[in-house]
């Protein structure tokens, strides 16, 4: 059986007979269902709070793992309804990267080239690149996941350059003194 419908166009008592029976659809789309709860304007905020409780009963691991896949999806759906001001936006953007962190490191996934982190998303309508799957060091890249932790590619270039730097002036200084010029 196929739903053959955008899920933001549904009401609350179409979720709530939908989400218990998910197996039955063969075009189920779980990203779907969180994304269509904050974009459906057929629901209050108190309704979307509890079909997004319902969807979190079934769909507890997936949820889990949007801070990873989508990040900015599972951000607005845990912040949903409340007014936030930019410092404590940022706070809680810094906790979202823990989270993400905490979630690569205890799953063990080296690559970081998943979800919304994959594809060219640059927001232009006509980008003929738009939903491209790039590489994540691709000039086409929007944008990544980085972490503190992280090794500094750039720093290395720099150290190595002064490096080499460092080694031709030592050997103009022994040159000198040597009177090898």
């Amino acid at each position: 059986m196929k739903i053959d419908r955008p899920f933001n166009t549904f009401t609350k008592a179409e979720y709530q007979s939908i989400i218990p029976e998910h197996k039955r659809y063969s075009d189920f789309n779980t990203l779907g269902l969180y994304r269509s709860i904050l974009e459906n304007e057929k629901l209050t905020t108190e309704e979307k709070f509890e079909v997004l409780d319902l969807a979190n009963e079934h769909f507890q691991k997936t949820f889990d793992f949007l801070v990873l896949k989508d990040p900015s999806t599972w951000f607005d759906l845990t912040h949903l309804g409340k007014e936030l001001s930019r410092g404590q936006q940022w706070d809680l953007w810094n906790e979202v990267k823990a989270r993400q962190e905490k979630i690569l490191k205890d799953k063990r996934i080296k690559h970081r080239s998943f979800g919304t982190y994959s594809k060219h998303d640059c927001g232009v309508p006509e980008c003929p690149y738009d939903g491209l799957m790039v590489h994540p060091k691709s000039p086409l890249a929007e944008s990544h996941i980085h972490f503190k932790s992280d090794k500094n590619l750039w720093a290395q270039k720099e150290k190595s350059k002064k490096r080499k730097t460092d080694r031709k002036n030592s050997k103009k200084l022994i040159d000198r003194d040597f009177g090898l010029e």
